[in-house]
C-alpha cells in the first residue's frame, strides 16, 4: 500500500462514504419539490392530530393514540409511557418525525443501491439515538427511578460513565456483563479439559470424555478469531462442547490467541498452517485416527472451508466430515455487514491497521454492535448511565465483550479476497500456501447449520455457499439468531429447526419444500455425524495421549482480556 495514502487529513474522514450517501439523497429529494411538499403537508397533519390528542388527555379523556410503537418495539413498554399525558406526547411526537424521517430518505428515486442501503442503516442508527428513551429528561423511568432512589440513581449512573468512559482514547466503552461474576475455567469455559498442543496462533484443547466409549472419528471445531471459542463452552447447561462429549464425541477446540505486534505480521496462510493445519496433524499424533470430523463456526467455518479446499488441492484426506455454523462462502449478499465494507471502507481500514500491525478488538466490536444498536447498546446504556444499574451476571454479554485482535495482513486478505471480490466461490480464486482453492473439489460429506434471523451471516447467503461443494450437503436451518439460535440446547426446547433433505437451486424453494421440527437442531445434527462414523472405540483421555499437556483448559490464550490490560 502506498503510505502517502494512509497520511493524517486534516478534513474530517467520510471512511464509510455515509456523508457523501447522505448528500445525494438529499440533492434528488430537492428535485421533486411537489412530493416533498405533500410529504410535509401530512407531516403536519400528523402533528395537529397529536395536539389535539395531547390536549384531550390533558382533559382527562382518553382518545386513540395518533401513532402506536411497533409491536416488537421494547422501549415504550413501561405503562407510564402510556398514563403520562407529557410522554405519551414525547413518545408519538417522536415515532411520527421518526417514521416521516425514515420514509423520505429511503424512498428516494434514483439513488445508487449500496448508497440507498447505507442511508436505509444508518438513518435507522440515527433515529434510534435520538429515541426519548436515550435521555434523563424525557424517559419517565429515569424520573421514577430517581424519585425513588432521592437521586441516588441519577449519581450512580454518573459514576458508571466515568468508570467507562477510557480517558486515554476518549471512548465510552460500556460494560456489558460483570466481569468479576466470571471465573474462566470455573463457572464459564469449565469444561475439564487440557492444552495439548500449541503454535504462536492458537492452543489446541482436548476435553476430557464423558462416556465410556466414544465416537472413532475425534471431533475438531474450530471457532471464529474475532471472538473466543467458549461461546460454545458458557455453562454447563449451554456448553454445545459438553453436550458433544455426552454423546460420545472426542472434542478438540481451536483457541485463537489475541495477537499484538509481535504477530503483526501474520496472514491468512498462517491461519492455515498454524491453525487448522496445525491442529489436524496434532489431532491425528494424540488420537492415532487418519480421519476426523471438523466443525468451523462463523468466520471460523470460513477458514474451515478454505482449509478443507486446500487439502482438496493437495490431495489430503484427513478431514472426511465438515459441519459449518452460521458459515458464508459466497459473500455475494453479506447482508448489513456489507455496509461497511467497500474499496474505500477496506483501504481506509488498512491505512489504520498499518500503523498498529493489527486491528482492534473493540473497532469489530463496534460495527457488530451497531447492526443491533436497539436490543444491544441503548438497552445497556440506558440500564447503566440512566438508571444507575450495575451490568448484568449474562453469561452471553460477558463472552460479547471479551474482544479479539486481528492481525492487518490476515484481516486485509480476509476483507479484500473474502467480503469486497467474493473469490472464495471462484474456482482458483485465491491461493493458499501456494494451491488454488476450488470449492467444488470439496467433495467430503458437510452439513451447513444456519438461523433464520442471523444478521451477520445471512441464512440465505450460506445456503448459497453450500451449494459450491462438491460432496453430499445437508442443510438446516434453526430458529433465531447468529448466537442463541446456535447455542440453543435440547433441555431449553425453543426456537424449533427446519430441515429438507434435497438442495434445491435457490434459498426460497428449499424452505418452501423444508418442514419445522420443535427444540433444538442439536440432536438432528449429531445423527448425521454420526452416521458418518458409527464405529465406537474406548473413551480418550487427554493426560494419556501421546502429546504433552501443557496447562489446564481453558488455556492462557483464552484467559487473556483485553479489557484487563486497559
Amino acid at each position: 500500500m502506498n503510505k502517502t495514502q494512509c497520511l493524517p487529513s486534516p478534513f474530517p474522514s467520510d471512511d464509510l462514504g455515509v456523508m457523501r450517501a447522505f448528500r445525494d439523497a438529499w440533492s434528488l429529494m430537492l428535485t421533486r419539490p411537489l412530493t416533498l411538499a405533500m410529504a410535509q403537508a401530512r407531516l403536519g397533519q400528523e402533528y395537529f392530530r397529536l395536539w389535539q390528542h395531547f390536549q384531550l388527555r390533558l382533559l382527562g379523556l382518553q382518545t386513540e393514540p395518533v401513532a402506536a410503537p411497533d409491536s416488537g418495539d421494547k422501549r415504550f413498554r413501561n405503562e407510564l409511557w402510556q398514563n403520562v399525558p407529557y410522554f405519551d406526547f414525547l413518545k408519538q411526537f417522536y415515532l411520527i418525525t421518526s417514521r416521516h424521517i425514515y420514509d423520505q430518505l429511503t424512498s428516494v428515486e434514483g439513488m445508487d443501491e449500496r448508497d440507498r442501503v447505507k442511508v436505509d442503516f444508518f438513518t435507522r442508527q440515527f433515529l434510534a439515538a435520538m429515541s426519548p428513551s436515550n435521555f434523563a429528561a424525557t424517559n419517565p423511568e429515569v424520573w421514577d427511578q430517581a424519585i425513588k432512589t432521592g437521586g441516588r440513581s441519577l449519581f450512580e449512573g454518573w459514576n458508571n460513565f466515568l468508570r467507562d468512559y477510557d480517558w486515554k482514547t476518549g471512548l465510552l466503552r460500556m460494560k456489558q456483563a460483570d466481569v468479576k461474576a466470571f471465573q474462566m475455567g470455573k463457572n464459564i469455559a469449565a469444561s475439564a479439559g487440557k492444552v495439548v498442543y500449541q503454535t504462536d496462533l492458537m492452543q489446541l484443547l482436548q476435553f476430557e470424555p464423558t462416556t465410556e466409549t466414544v465416537l472413532k472419528r475425534p471431533l475438531l471445531i474450530v471457532p471464529p478469531w474475532i471472538n473466543k471459542y467458549y461461546i460454545l463452552d458458557l455453562k454447563p447447561t449451554n456448553s454445545f462442547i459438553k453436550w458433544a462429549c455426552d454423546q460420545g464425541h472426542t472434542v478438540f477446540v481451536i483457541s485463537w490467541v489475541n495477537p499484538d505486534a509481535r504477530l503483526a505480521g501474520k496472514g491468512f496462510d498462517s491461519y492455515l498452517s498454524e491453525g487448522t493445519l496445525a491442529a489436524v496433524d496434532a489431532v491425528e499424533r494424540q488420537t492415532g485416527e487418519r480421519n476426523i470430523n471438523a466443525i468451523g463456526y462463523c468466520i471460523g467455518g470460513t477458514l474451515l472451508a478454505t482449509t478443507l479446499g486446500y487439502m482438496a488441492g493437495v490431495g489430503d484426506k484427513r478431514i472426511a466430515g465438515a459441519t459449518f455454523f452460521t458459515t458464508m462462502t459466497d459473500f455475494a449478499n453479506p447482508g448489513e455487514l456489507g455496509i461497511f465494507i467497500d474499496e474505500q471502507s477496506v483501504s481506509a481500514l488498512e491505512c489504520k491497521m498499518s500503523q498498529r500491525g493489527f486491528l482492534e478488538g473493540y473497532e469489530m466490536a463496534s460495527a457488530f454492535s451497531m447492526m443491533r444498536s436497539q436490543d444491544v447498546v441503548w438497552p445497556i446504556y440506558i440500564n447503566r448511565y440512566l438508571l444507575g444499574k450495575q451490568p448484568p451476571e449474562f453469561d452471553v454479554l460477558y463472552w460479547n465483550s471479551d474482544s479479539t485482535r486481528m492481525p492487518a495482513p490476515m484481516h486485509g486478505f480476509y476483507l479484500r479476497n473474502m467480503y469486497l471480490n467474493n473469490l472464495l466461490r471462484e474456482k482458483g480464486g485465491i491461493k493458499i500456501l501456494g494451491v488454488p482453492i476450488d470449492l467444488s473439489k470439496v467433495t467430503v460429506p458437510s452439513c451447513f447449520v444456519s438461523t433464520v434471523d442471523d444478521h451477520i451471516a445471512p441464512w440465505k447467503s450460506t445456503y448459497a455457499g453450500a451449494r459450491l461443494f462438491g460432496g453430499p450437503v445437508r442443510f438446516i436451518l434453526g430458529g433465531s439468531g447468529h448466537v442463541a439460535g446456535i447455542i440453543n440446547p435440547p433441555s431449553a426446547n425453543k426456537y424449533g429447526f427446519w430441515v429438507n433433505d434435497s438442495l434445491p437451486a435457490s434459498a426460497d424453494e428449499w424452505f418452501g419444500q423444508a418442514v419445522k421440527h420443535p427444540g433444538s437442531w442439536w440432536p438432528e445434527w449429531h445423527r448425521w455425524a454420526a452416521a458418518l462414523d458409527g464405529i465406537r472405540v474406548p473413551s480418550r483421555d487427554p493426560k494419556n495421549g501421546p502429546l504433552p499437556v501443557l496447562e489446564n483448559a481453558p488455556g492462557s490464550y483464552c484467559t487473556l482480556r483485553l479489557d484487563a490490560e486497559q
